[in-house]
């Protein structure tokens, strides 16, 4: 019997962005596979040392690329991380950048208790759309895509959207 084939898509955007509520909302609405990048990292402690500035760990690439590569090639899945230009172009069939508001964003990651220079260059990396840039250079540029996500309508319409696009490639593809 032949397996379905299904799409890997990643989501990316600035931390505070909405990535991991829409990320666990598709994989409800889809049946694909959610990976929480920072997650897997913490699990594996897949660390290469500790940034004493951002007080937070520093992301081994290489070890994350390895441990995700089966589940990749597999497809179905959705990968959720604020960083993009490290993984293989080949995983994803498409790339959603999420951008939210700068006004907005400083309140969510305020909440989060991000202060002091994390909190203003996060909200920098946003103003000039720094991960939209790292995914424009990292990706074909036509499976490339911003959303917007300030409201809780915009992460209903960008669950349906993706939702469409997901039965879309489905039909396509198999």
């Amino acid at each position: 019997m032949k397996t379905m084939k299904r799409p890997n898509i990643l989501l990316t955007g600035t931390p505070g962005v909405g990535k991991t509520t829409l990320g666990k909302e598709l994989a409800e609405r889809t049946g694909l596979c959610y990976i929480n990048v920072g997650e897997v990292a913490q699990e594996g402690q897949l660390y290469d040392g500790f940034d004493e500035e951002y007080q937070c760990p520093v992301l081994d690439e290489d070890r994350v690329i390895d441990e995700l590569e089966d589940r990749m090639s597999e497809g179905g899945v959705i990968v959720d991380y604020h960083g993009c230009d490290f993984f293989p172009e080949r995983w994803f069939d498409i790339v959603f950048v999420l951008r939210t508001d700068n006004t907005c964003l400083y309140t969510r990651l305020e909440n989060r208790g991000y202060t002091g220079k994390k909190l203003e260059d996060n909200v920098q990396c946003e103003i000039f759309q720094t991960i939209y840039e790292e995914a424009m250079g990292a990706y074909k540029e036509e499976i490339v895509h911003q959303l917007p996500s300030n409201e809780p309508e915009d992460l209903e319409r960008n669950v349906e959207q993706i939702t469409q696009w997901v039965e879309q490639w489905m039909k396509d593809n198999n």
